[in-house]
């Protein structure tokens, strides 16, 4: 596979960021809202810094150094210096529980850490680990000067080779098994460099950062990505929420950024879908005449683009599934959206939509360059099957369990998604649902959980929906926006509302994927970082 990019030696991290300090060297790198960028010269500066800093500590080629904070400009000072010399770098969510976060450090055998003041405390905690030294994440100084042991630095470090490890992601996946995916340089940075096709990034380009760094979507497509572009990056030093962000965009005022479907999810709920809902006749005429919808639509899309900051032109969704209403308003509305669809397992992606090209709703889009999807069938006249991937993104395999690694690879090497879809005659890709997920009709009907719980959620009362079998029957326990709900209303009033809304959602149904119980769900669904429902939980 041949990538339109000069002057790039070899497909390593270092390689890519060499590339961009001698293209970009004068251009804005990365901040934090309102403080002021460091340019890609001082990044590079800081880079060989941290560099020297782990040599001079002891840390060598194939050594795994842990990196736990939250999304800063030092985060990515952190994660080059450790690459570029060869050594592996451990990203951990800074979501994580402590035992969790224990468990990563010993199980990876890190011998150093970067780490947040935010989170130090738990790092502290830690009993029998290799760690011999931790390093603060907010000013790049070693926590303890005393344990600094000046061990011989070499004349010149050792450069990593392209199949080298680069990383290792512990996942926190919907089944409840952590498993450390291992990413080679090559692993990521063809895949960084797989997005050309799907949208156009420019040098003066502004990413608002939002998703935790330690997820491959945010550390490919939100770090790597803008560095091989000469893009700038900021991030927001708070949990985003909506107040937090409504600020960042005035300031920021980006024309690029990431999201999982959750949060355009929500900013539809609360500011476009409410007020079409305000008044009865606009209400009647949105549902009834679709091109009064699409005039609607338009006009809504335009304030959203303001919201924003009034320079976005790329929205990357991914992590999860986009409802398809969603979709079907950001489309009509002309939003500046691309879906994408990934794992950790291929660093990440796998497939995605194109600006300029034709859209298919509820559709992954076209395979990355370099990407080969076939579609594994049990019976051929099936008309989907499991979505298996070769690709220079793939991983090496999951970290110290050989067996895990062996079952997710088919005979002829292609990795194995656990996704269940099709490819239409166009080379769309569509996605039905997890396979794992998947639920057996009374009469072998193949029920996607998913599919319904998107339709659950349309509704503007619904926050979230979890579709299960519960006795050979279909039951949805239901998270309501309590904020909506009157402080006075009984547990009976509620039960109504959901049995109403039961019976709204079985219209919609074929007859063998109804529900036969809404159940509340009180308390809001435990999720993944990129804010999938951990199923496993719920589940009897």
């Amino acid at each position: 596979m041949q990538y339109p990019y000069e002057n790039l030696e070899n497909f390593t991290l270092p390689s890519l960021l060499k590339r961009s300090l001698s293209l970009y060297a004068s251009n804005d790198a990365f901040s934090k809202v309102g403080h002021k960028p460091m340019k890609y010269n001082e990044f590079g500066k800081k880079v060989e810094s941290m560099t020297q800093l782990l040599t001079q500590n002891g840390i060598k080629q194939g050594d795994k150094v842990a990196l736990l904070g939250e999304n800063m400009p030092n985060w990515s000072i952190a994660y080059f210096a450790i690459t570029s010399l060869g050594a592996v770098v451990v990203p951990i969510l800074p979501d994580f529980n402590p035992a969790d976060v224990h468990h990563i450090i010993r199980h990876s055998e890190s011998k150093a850490i970067f780490v947040s003041e935010k989170l130090l405390e738990i790092v502290e905690e830690i009993e029998e680990s290799q760690i011999n030294f931790a390093i603060l994440l907010d000013n790049l100084e070693i926590i303890d000067e005393k344990i600094k042991q000046n061990f011989h630095t070499p004349k010149e470090l050792s450069k990593p080779n392209e199949d080298d490890l680069a990383a290792i992601l512990y996942t926190s996946g919907t089944t409840g098994h952590s498993k450390g995916v291992m990413l080679t340089h090559k692993n990521l940075v063809t895949n960084a460099l797989s997005a050309y096709k799907n949208i156009q990034i420019k040098s003066d380009d502004v990413f608002l950062s939002i998703l935790p760094l330690a997820h491959t979507f945010e550390c490919t497509v939100g770090m790597l990505i803008p560095v091989l572009h000469g893009a700038s990056v900021v991030y927001i030093d708070k949990a985003p929420t909506p107040n937090i962000l409504l600020k960042a965009f005035a300031v920021v005022r980006p024309t690029m950024m990431l999201s999982v479907p959750l949060v355009i999810e929500k900013i539809y709920k609360n500011k476009i879908q409410s007020k079409f809902q305000e008044n009865k006749l606009i209400r009647l005429f949105y549902t009834k005449f679709p091109f009064v919808r699409k005039r609607l639509n338009k006009i809504a899309g335009k304030k959203l683009i303001e919201t924003f900051g009034g320079r976005l032109r790329f929205y990357g969704i991914g992590g999860a599934p986009l409802a398809c209403y969603v979709e079907e308003f950001l489309y009509e509305a002309d939003f500046p959206y691309i879906i994408g669809y990934g794992l950790t397992e291929t660093a990440p992606l796998i497939a995605g939509t194109r600006m300029g090209m034709p859209r298919k709703l509820g559709s992954a889009g076209l395979t990355m360059p370099g990407v080969e999807i076939k579609i594994k069938k049990e019976y051929k006249e099936q008309s989907e099957g499991e979505i298996a991937v070769k690709s220079p993104s793939v991983m090496f395999g999951y970290y110290k369990d050989k067996q895990k690694t062996k079952e997710v690879f088919d005979e002829d090497g292609y990795f194995l998604t656990g996704d269940l879809g099709y490819i239409d005659e166009d080379g769309y890709l569509f996605i039905s649902g997890r396979s794992k997920n998947m639920i057996l009709g009374p009469s072998g009907e193949n029920i996607y959980p998913e599919q319904i719980e998107n339709i659950i959620n349309q509704d503007a009362m619904v926050l979230d929906a979890l579709v299960l079998q519960k006795e050979g029957k279909l039951v949805a326990k239901i998270h309501l926006d309590y904020e909506q709900i009157n402080a006075t209303t009984t547990a009976e009033n509620i039960q109504e509302l959901l049995e109403q809304m039961r019976q709204k959602v079985n219209e919609k149904m074929a007859s063998f994927s109804k529900i036969t119980k809404f159940i509340e769900q009180k308390e809001p669904f435990i999720k993944t970082p990129t804010k999938k429902i951990k199923r496993y939980l719920y589940e009897e």
